[in-house]
Order: C-alpha cells, then structure tokens, then sequence
C-alpha cells in the first residue's frame, strides 16, 4: 500500500476565493447548532473583512490541506482577541468526507497543537457530537497540559487551553 502523504501548506491572499468555497462545505456542516440559514443566492454567508484578516493579522493564517496532492480540507488559526487569553485559536478544522476516519485531521491537529511556543485555544459547539468525539481523542493524547476553562462570550462553545509543557 502507498504511503500518503499529507501537507498543510499556509496560503496567500490569492487562495481567498479557494477558501471561500471550502468553507461553504464547513458551513452546512455546522448549519445544525450554528443555526444559520443560506442567503438568497444560495449560499452561507462569510464576513468578508474576518475573511481577509487570515492574510493580513501575523498571528492569523488560512491553510490548506493536502493529501497526496489533493485537497482535503483547511485549517484556519486566528489570534484568540478573548480577555485573558493569549493564545492562538485553531479556529475552524474541516476535512472532506472521503478523507475523514483515516487519523490524518487527529494528526494534523496534534500536529498544530504542539507547534511552537504559543498556548492554543481549542473550542467546538457543544452540540456537535463528532467534534466532541473528535477533540476528546485528540486532546486526551496531547503531551501538552489541557484544561477546560470556562468563558462567557458564548455558552454553547466548549472551551479547553493547550498550554506549553512546564520547563522541568
């Protein structure tokens, strides 16, 4: 059997269009507990000024993910603007269908996690049962220290902090 290879490659402003439609996939995914609704032109609606930020905010980037070549899915991380909180935010984590259940969106995110000197914020709806699934297998795996905090700003949101590990 062929190895496969998955990448996750930044992009630049000239993939915005690519991540606008990737993310009308993610949108009706979450249509359920996000409760949003499409617009009259069919579509699910993208703040286009938090769109652009992933190319203009350095804390902030849009990324592909490719499985031999193809694209599977994106990663979005935004700087967390939370009080209190400074950390990076894996903001939104989506892989295609034909790509999922294969430990290549766990490895990714792992991955991520453990990248670099920056605390990470991982948060989901609590509502989505194949995100809690999801992060409660990544995060139980995690060789960072992972606690769940609580914030205001939206009671659905399940919250957890990935701290670096403690120098010793």
């Amino acid at each position: 059997m062929p190895e496969t290879t998955v990448e996750l490659i930044q992009t630049g402003p000239e993939h915005a269009e690519l991540i606008r439609n990737l993310y009308q996939y993610y949108a009706y995914e979450s249509s359920d507990w996000e409760q949003e609704d499409v617009e009259a032109d069919g579509r699910f609606y993208i703040h286009d000024e938090h769109l652009t930020r992933y190319w203009q905010d350095p804390q902030w980037s849009a990324n592909l993910l490719l499985v031999d070549g193809y694209i599977a899915g994106f990663l979005l991380i935004e700087g967390s603007e939370l009080p209190g909180i400074d950390a990076l935010e894996l903001a939104d984590l989506f892989i295609l269908k034909r790509y999922r259940r294969k430990g290549i969106g766990r490895a990714i995110a792992s991955q991520v996690l453990c990248s670099g000197e920056a605390n990470w914020l991982v948060r989901f709806y609590d509502q989505d049962e194949v995100s809690q699934a999801f992060w409660r297998t990544v995060l139980d795996n995690l060789p960072r220290p992972v606690q769940t905090i609580e914030l205001e700003d939206d009671p659905q949101l399940v919250s957890y902090l990935i701290t670096r590990a403690a120098l010793h």
